[in-house]
């Protein structure tokens, strides 16, 4: 659930960035209430690991397909009046591309960020990962992405009272 919010609180920061500089007209609020489901179908399927899930494209399209299934699934469980409102949010396709795009560029910072808190804690294990998300991020064709890393990752690295001291700072000399 950590994961989710997290998504949906940078998806909703991207999509605020994307209409404020970018000339976009998203609806950062339908992108944020879906990022918080983007995950659900792995109540049904597990979690599959990033490498494993992208090794091969035959691997990608069947997991893809599994994640659908386990979308439906997830749909029809529901009272058939909620159906179509939780379809919206439950399943990639039936979103716009705009949000979806969004939405996965707001699960790859996330995982970035835990990437980069697990490397400020002396955890090597995520080095090779932190590298390959950093560059999959730096080649991201949506502004919001770079606006993002160079506005905001910067300070995922200081600790909370240098933050709160330096706007402090700020607003006393403004």
């Amino acid at each position: 659930m950590e994961h989710s919010w997290e998504v949906a609180v940078i998806a909703h920061a991207l999509a605020l960035i994307r209409n404020q500089f970018y000339q976009g007209q998203v609806d950062a609020n339908a992108i944020a209430t879906a990022a918080l489901f983007h995950d659900a179908s792995e109540v049904l399927t597990g979690d599959l690991p990033t490498p494993i899930k992208y090794f091969s494209s035959s691997i990608t399209q069947a997991y893809q397909q599994i994640e659908a299934i386990a979308c439906q699934e997830l749909v029809a469980s529901l009272p058939e009046s909620l159906q179509a409102s939780y379809r919206d949010l439950l399943c990639d396709q039936f979103q716009p591309e705009d949000h979806h795009q969004i939405i996965k560029a707001a699960d790859t910072l996330s995982a970035y960020l835990k990437c980069l808190a697990e490397l400020r804690v002396g955890n090597n294990e995520f080095k090779i990962t932190a590298q390959e998300l950093e560059h999959k991020l730096k080649a991201s064709v949506l502004p919001e992405v770079g606006y993002f890393m160079e506005t905001f990752i910067p300070d995922y690295a200081v600790p909370l009272d240098d933050i709160i001291r330096r706007s402090t700072r700020k607003a006393v000399m403004s």
